[in-house]
């Protein structure tokens, strides 16, 4: 039976694609209160299915796209979605977030999420019209990009406000870094959920709502978020954001040694000026776009319609992680080039950030010896080949000669070449993004633990170093350079965008805790204090962590590869965290034992007692 909560629709809609039997899952009211929604809901729904021996590219691995309490409210930055499922990439736990306007949308057709089970038997699309859903044919999409995919879905459904999420080509061929693609180049980038989408003949998911969500205390919810609204203008970063976008950061990674070059080997790259976000601005971008009740408005968009590297449409401009994963890590200081480049990951769905840096591991490799030209069919390849990187783009997307090695990801490419893995840019099989641990320190010990991989969106410790904190939640401003107390402190911020990814808000805005508490409180009728927040944000943390040792994760694999520990030059130089005494500390503030798992005491302290039979035997 459906519970109707506000804030939530109460249902999730459950899609076989083999038997095409469409059902509903009531929202859990319990769980909507102890793990919220987003991520952190999901992880509880996904908690028994997810299994060691299961195969990520398989028809049981499910595949599922939440919202949250706040999605589709007037709720600054709440038009986000998140999707998980065990990802092919890494084999633990698999997220990615997107914003846009199709999370809004799936709650105004009266869902909370979209679980997707099995495989259909043809290439196939889910149109979505409030209550009607339908499993349709998509031969016709084959092979398409992902722009002319969600075009074209439109047209067929004959819906031009349809919303649409849909994957390009490197989905379809399982490439284990693609993307799922929304508002045309919105992308749920990070650990393949692409790839799971075509593994289940998925092509995508049009979805028309026209309900609305219901809050429980209207007037005073508006109220709160006109306050939040004003604070936010005050927020510098916001302000950066909305003249240049993540590219506007590029400037300052290279003054603090934040920006890595050449397959994170080079602190001091003087080219990165090149590739500023003041110079895409200045030529390139023609418009400010923003995502669904955002006022930050930092997505931009960009045309090139002349030269080598023209693109043959407005498309999205370069954020900060593509303008380094595309450009320093390959030593490719052509801006042009770069747009470019990010036009055909969109266009392909994929993943910048594993694209750029599997492109430049793989220039590393040819570098160091370790593949040959006999290797990569006959590419040169060369740090700073623009036009070797467009060519593996689409050959990566294709899986076509030495794309096909490429696609399967750094570590696996790095496994059968024998490179050692401390040459290999990555932890638990995730790529490395565009901040280097030698420049914040507490980037170190967020990667080593994140339940992703290394990843920048689940601890921003840079944006706290540059004056981003929430004191309420424990998040305080520190040296970057100290380890002082960095076990608290990014156990804390990775608690604190846990909760995020499960209201679900966008990390650009920062709010004081107060407002969250009250428009938690003010949207779903249930009483939420800071402190309650706070602690949702550690119990999905652990839950996911519980899922990863679930699925082999031990201490082991919280560590930091020595290529981003080894000193480099420029604003870093001599400059390397500590990584074991982060460790340490960071171990004892979370009450994990010697081998990587919550003990019994915090997880019965979290409510998370279902769990402990899986990790510890016994209750």
């Amino acid at each position: 039976m459906v519970i109707y909560l506000k804030g939530y629709t109460g249902k999730i809609l459950q899609v076989d694609l083999e038997s095409k039997k469409i059902s509903i899952i009531p929202i859990n009211k319990e769980w909507s209160k102890l793990f919220l929604g987003g991520s952190g809901y999901a992880a509880r729904l996904l908690y028994d299915k997810l299994t060691k021996d299961l195969d990520p590219l398989s028809p049981e691995n499910p595949l599922l796209f939440m919202t949250g309490p706040l999605t589709a409210t007037p709720a600054p930055t709440a038009g986000r979605y998140i999707v998980c499922a065990k990802s092919p990439l890494t084999n633990i736990w698999g997220e990615s977030t997107s914003g846009g306007t199709f999370g809004s949308e799936i709650k105004f057709a009266g869902y909370d999420g979209i679980l997707l089970l099995n495989k259909a038997e043809n290439l196939s699309y889910i149109s979505i019209n409030d209550d009607i859903v339908e499993i349709k044919d998509a031969k016709k999409l084959k092979n398409k990009d992902a722009y002319t995919v969600q075009e074209k879905i439109r047209e067929m459904e004959d819906s031009p406000k349809m919303k649409v999420a849909a994957i390009g080509a490197a989905g379809e061929n399982m490439v284990r870094f693609a993307a799922i693609m929304n508002d045309e180049g919105r992308a749920a980038g990070r650990t393949g959920m692409g790839a799971v989408m075509g593994s289940k003949n998925l092509k995508a998911i049009g979805i028309r709502g026209r309900g609305f969500i219901e809050v429980e205390k209207p007037k005073r919810y508006l109220g709160t978020i006109r306050a939040m609204n004003m604070h936010q203008k005050e927020n510098f970063a916001a302000r950066m954001f909305r003249e240049l976008g993540t590219a506007g950061y590029l400037d300052t990674a290279y003054a603090f040694g934040d920006l890595i070059a050449k397959y994170y080997t080079q602190g001091d790259w003087e080219a990165s000026s090149n590739l500023s976000g003041s110079t895409q601005k200045e030529k390139y971008i023609v418009k400010n776009t923003a995502c669904f009740a955002c006022a930050i408005a930092c997505g931009h968009l960009v045309e090139n319609k002349e030269g080598t590297y023209k693109i043959p449409k407005t498309t999205e401009a370069c954020e900060y992680e593509t303008l380094g994963a595309l450009g320093s890590l390959c030593l490719n200081e052509n801006l042009e080039s770069v747009l470019k480049a990010n036009y055909l990951c969109n266009f392909h769905g994929l993943d910048t950030i594993s694209c750029g840096a599997t492109i430049a591991f793989t220039m590393y490799c040819y570098d160091k010896g370790y593949i040959t030209i006999d290797d990569t069919e006959g590419l040169e390849m060369k740090w700073g080949d623009s036009e070797l990187i467009l060519k593996l783009i689409d050959m990566i997307a294709t899986r076509k000669g030495f794309g096909n090695v490429i696609a399967e990801g750094t570590a696996r490419m790095g496994q059968k070449f024998n490179v050692n893995q401390d040459e290999i840019g990555v932890v638990k099989g995730l790529d490395a993004p565009m901040h280097d641990p030698r420049a914040f320190f507490g980037m170190a010990i967020q990667y080593a633990t994140s339940n992703r991989g290394a990843c920048h969106m689940a601890g921003d410790d840079y944006e706290v170093c540059l004056g981003n904190d929430a004191k309420e939640f424990g998040v305080t401003f520190h040296d970057r350079f100290s380890d002082d107390n960095l076990g608290e402190h990014v156990s804390r911020l990775q608690d604190l965008r846990s909760l995020w990814s499960s209201m679900i808000l966008c990390n650009f805005t920062h709010p004081k805790a107060q407002y969250v508490a009250d428009l938690m409180t003010l949207a779903t009728g249930n009483k939420y204090e800071i402190e309650d927040l706070r602690k949702a944000g550690e119990r999905i943390f652990n839950l996911k962590r519980v899922i990863n040792n679930k699925l082999g994760v031990t201490e082991a694999d919280d560590m930091l590869p020595k290529i981003l520990l080894t000193p480099v030059e420029g604003a870093t130089e001599g400059k390397v965290p500590d990584f074991v005494r982060q460790k340490n500390e960071y171990y004892d503030f979370r009450k994990w034992d010697k081998s990587g798992k919550p003990s019994k005491e915090k997880l019965k302290e979290l409510n998370l007692e279902f769990t402990i039979k899986d990790i510890w035997g016994s209750e």
